[in-house]
């Protein structure tokens, strides 16, 4: 199991002996191992009473990893594709036992996510001016609590950041984001409940220029019920920033909450049909069952997962990357 070797070589080694890299890299794959928990253990326990099963691979064994694979939320598109991948793949013809199998079908997820490409998963930051981040997604999804976690970290890599409370058909959603703005300690530019959200954002982005703010970023109403006024408005605010922010806005990060699984997928659709995404924050992954939908939104949107969030504090949200979320998805199988 090559692809974990730099994360099991950390944990082989104690503490004095790791640098600061491989300290940060053995932080990150605890939590991804915490975080993942409750998918590993759905995951795990059924891949461990299917490999028991079987002595053989066999059309059967496919069959059922297929099922498991679906429950997980990996999308029965995605599921094929790995399953087409895994029969065709000339290792299959000299495997002896299912630890090599298992080795096999983790190799095939890795392959699904990066798909032979660089995958950027790293914000598209404007080094010569101010960076624009839009985020979008249905109500409830934890898009509010979003930004003020990415403001944090942000913030927190020595970035001057500012908020745009655009949601401003809903009171509740300016107040949610002034309380983060203050968690933080920046500004937050908001205008009275049942105003123009573009006139937010034009205000935000003089704001953000006035006071030399690196990364300004934008809340936006996710009433997907009236799903046509809605991208109607999101392109009027598109063109707002990109008139008075060349290239801006740098990222369009579409909000999808984890425990929603497949519905999460119908979410996405409709916003990328509509607005031009450019990554996915997923949230909430700590408390799903069904984590799976991280290979789905790859494979079937071609978007990258850019953070994802697990946990409660204002510190758990993590850059995505895709080795350490299939560690803590197949942990056990090393330990």
């Amino acid at each position: 199991m090559g692809l974990f070797k730099n994360i099991k070589n950390i944990f082989n080694k104690s503490e004095k002996q790791l640098s600061n890299e491989e300290k940060q890299m053995r932080e990150k794959a605890l939590k991804y191992k915490k975080g993942m928990e409750k998918s590993r253990g759905t995951v795990m326990s059924r891949l461990k009473a299917l490999f028991e099963s079987y002595d053989v691979i066999n059309d059967d064994l496919f069959d059922e990893l297929e099922e498991i694979f679906i429950m997980a939320d990996i999308g029965v598109n995605t599921v094929l594709e790995i399953v087409d991948q895994l029969k065709a793949d000339v290792r299959m013809r000299e495997i002896e036992d299912m630890e090599t199998f298992q080795s096999i079908i983790i190799d095939k997820m890795f392959e699904i996510y990066v798909k032979d490409e660089i995958v950027n998963t790293n914000l598209n930051i404007n080094e010569d001016g101010l960076t624009v981040l839009l985020f979008v997604g249905v109500n409830g999804v934890g898009k509010t609590t979003s930004i003020g976690k990415v403001a944090y970290k942000l913030k927190s890599e020595g970035k001057k950041v500012m908020m745009a409370a655009g949601d401003t058909f809903r009171a509740g959603a300016i107040d949610q984001l002034k309380i983060w703005a203050e968690r933080v300690g920046c500004a937050c530019i908001t205008k009275p409940a049942g105003s123009d959200p573009a006139s937010v954002m034009y205000e935000a982005i003089q704001q953000a220029k006035q006071h030399n703010i690196d990364v300004l970023l934008c809340d936006t109403a996710g009433r997907l019920q009236t799903k046509v006024n809605l991208m109607k408005e999101l392109e009027k605010v598109y063109r707002v920033i990109s008139r008075e922010v060349p290239s801006a806005p740098q990222d369009t990060l579409l909000v999808i909450d984890a425990t929603t699984g497949q519905n999460g997928m119908n979410q996405a659709k409709a916003f990328t049909d509509a607005t031009q995404v450019t990554g996915i924050v997923l949230t909430k992954i700590d408390g799903t069952a069904k984590g799976g939908i991280v290979l789905a939104i790859r494979n079937e949107l071609g978007l990258p997962i850019k953070f994802v969030t697990m946990g409660e504090q204002i510190t758990d949200l993590e850059y995505f990357d895709i080795e350490q979320y299939i560690y803590g998805l197949f942990s056990d199988m090393f330990e």
